[in-house]
């Protein structure tokens, strides 16, 4: 079989394993694609290699292709994002400074509770924080805010300042910034180096939030539909095999590389595995479910996760939270996934859109084939979104 060549930008960061291990392992030679990953230095540099044509499709932060949609950044193509390819996956860090502040008022580190971690942050800074997020537009920043707005933090100043993934423990160091919220395996480099300390996962915050999507330029899967399906069952495959537990030393072995995130294995392995070194004292915590790449239904775009990405923005900025909402559920399309994955057994359940933050416990739901189990997505503060009521 002759291998097409697609280019693909993403950031070197754990969650890109779909991409790179779709790669490595020759579920894209067995779709007849030779994936041309591209790192890229920043996020807004994915963002533009996808929608100026430099590359084909991108891994990408899942709110950056609706705030695009609502005329957000500067840069208006219109895109799709056709599979989620991670939940989860953030960690929230301090610097020593705040450690040892922390520490000094009695905070354990257990890594565990956003109320708790909240209340003490804001008790030792009540003069304010400067927060390091990789964009404006992303995960990482609707977790803070939603912090934010649940705890005592809500009182005192915060500034959010973007730093990109690979800066974030320079940025730490430098005291450019007093914490950060940032994908694995960045937060980890910062403990490691002796630079600051982990607080909480992102999953504390919301504990099943579309961290990364696959996202394409509209046009392109419009004219190429089906070069785009055989790149998402390579990914689909790919997804499934990280899910497999016996998978994962061989995945932290090829994320490892030089070519890939070139870092220790071992670091890229507690990320996957869920347990995470969190201060330089070597204190360990385990975290169910820290970063899923394919059980519950990972892989699928719901609508309601786009609209509430959506609302958020429009809050945010002043924006028309009726219109917001309704174009962000434009972005994610279950439509494609269901065309572009049914019979190779992924998950499609019966509706686009669900309650977000509603289930506590797993979930069985009727699918297209038999029932999928959801996993729990509750918001820390018991927090409930409807898309049809919201």
């Amino acid at each position: 079989m002759k291998m097409l060549r697609l280019p693909i930008a993403y950031m070197p960061l754990v969650d890109a394993a779909p991409l790179i291990v779709a790669q490595e392992m020759g579920f894209a030679a067995n779709e007849g694609l030779d994936l041309d990953l591209i790192a890229a230095p920043s996020w807004s540099s994915v963002r533009d290699m996808l929608a100026f044509g430099r590359v084909d499709a991108a891994h990408l932060l899942s709110p950056v292709p609706v705030a695009m949609a609502l005329g957000m950044g500067g840069v208006s193509t219109a895109l799709s994002a056709v599979m989620v390819l991670s939940m989860n996956g953030d960690v929230i860090g301090v610097s020593r400074r705040l450690e040892d502040l922390l520490r000094a008022d009695g905070h354990p580190f257990d890594f565990r509770d956003p109320m708790a971690a909240g209340a003490a942050l804001a008790r030792v800074a009540p003069d304010g924080l400067t927060i390091g997020a990789p964009f404006p537009f992303s995960m990482h920043v609707e977790l803070l805010h939603r912090w934010f707005e649940a705890t005592p933090l809500a009182g005192i100043p915060v500034t959010i300042r973007t730093v990109p993934p690979p800066l974030m423990a320079e940025a730490l160091a430098d005291g450019e910034i007093d914490a950060f919220c940032v994908g694995e395996p960045w937060g980890s480099v910062s403990v490691e180096a002796g630079y600051g300390a982990l607080l909480l996962p992102g999953r504390a915050i919301w504990s099943f939030a579309p961290e990364k999507v696959l996202a394409v330029r509209t046009d392109w899967a419009e004219t190429e539909p089906h070069l785009l399906g055989r790149l998402m069952r390579a990914v689909w495959r790919a997804s499934r095999w990280l899910a497999n537990p016996d998978a994962r030393t061989a995945a932290s072995e090829i994320l490892s590389r030089p070519a890939w995130l070139d870092l220790p294995p071992e670091m890229i392995d507690r990320a996957l595995a869920g347990r995470l070194v969190v201060s330089s004292r070597g204190e360990e915590r385990h975290v169910d479910r820290f970063v899923e790449f394919h059980g519950g239904a990972t892989g699928f775009p719901w609508r309601s996760q786009a609209k509430w990405i959506g609302q958020r923005l429009a809050q945010r900025t002043g924006g028309d939270v009726t219109q917001a909402m309704a174009r962000a559920g434009q972005v994610f399309r279950p439509d494609i996934y269901r065309k572009q994955l049914v019979g190779i057994g992924a998950d499609l359940p019966g509706a686009n859109e669900k309650v977000e933050g509603a289930l506590h416990q797993p979930m069985p739901v009727p699918s297209v084939e038999g029932d999928v189990i959801l996993q729990p997505d509750a918001f820390l503060d018991g927090h409930i979104f409807d898309p049809y009521d919201p």
